[in-house]
């Protein structure tokens, strides 16, 4: 997979994440019921909910105006391959399929098939309140000329990045002792049975 590069007029996704990263907490993902529309109110109209039916197929339950407008029509309950091209539908559905099962989060730099339009897509994982990786959160943005409906994409690049991996970033640190630098005294002798610094006397040698 190729890297995502972020736009700063693409900004909206970053705070989509950032919302459902504050939510799963220390947990590996957020429940669909932890979604409050008042944490993203800013992005409503760019945001989505997809219900896993099927391996590879997830449909639209709740979808902001943004998406319609890309459509041209009503898109709540159509899969979100519908906006996809068909040559690109297959990789999308194998992508989507292993961020349900890693899980893991996934971002999308695609480009329209028809006209000047760029879009960005941010795919996040969520448990159903059976506790099943079924829900996902997500958000699309176009930017450019949508005159031309219905607005399909093809996938130019994206990143998909295990939950875990985001859990698990730890920093190394080393149980050997720090190298001694300049004119630092070595460190004192430690006496395990006294549970004291050994005190290091003078002898006066004649």
């Amino acid at each position: 997979m190729t890297d995502y590069n972020p736009d700063q007029s693409f900004a909206i996704l970053s705070q989509v994440e950032a919302y459902w990263d504050a939510l799963r907490g220390d947990q590996l993902l957020p429940k669909r019921s932890d979604i409050d529309p008042r944490g993203i109110e800013n992005a409503l109209e760019f945001a989505f909910i997809l219900e896993r039916v099927a391996p590879g197929v997830a449909r639209l339950r709740i979808a902001g105006s943004h998406l319609s407008d890309l459509m041209g029509m009503e898109v709540r309950g159509m899969p979100i391959t519908a906006f996809m091209t068909p040559s690109s539908r297959r990789q999308f559905s194998d992508m989507m399929e292993e961020v349900f099962e890693m899980p893991a989060t996934a971002m999308l730099t695609l480009k329209s098939d028809v006209g000047d339009l760029n879009a960005r897509m941010v795919l996040l994982p969520l448990k159903s309140d059976m506790g099943d990786t079924s829900r996902m959160l997500g958000c699309l943005m176009a930017q450019g000329d949508m005159t031309d409906t219905p607005c399909r994409f093809d996938i130019q690049r994206m990143q998909i990045t295990s939950v875990a991996d985001k859990m698990n970033k730890t920093i190394d640190v080393s149980t050997e002792p720090a190298p001694q630098k300049g004119f630092a005294e070595p460190a004192k002798e430690y006496d395990a049975a006294t549970k004291k610094r050994r005190p290091h006397y003078l002898r006066l040698v004649k």
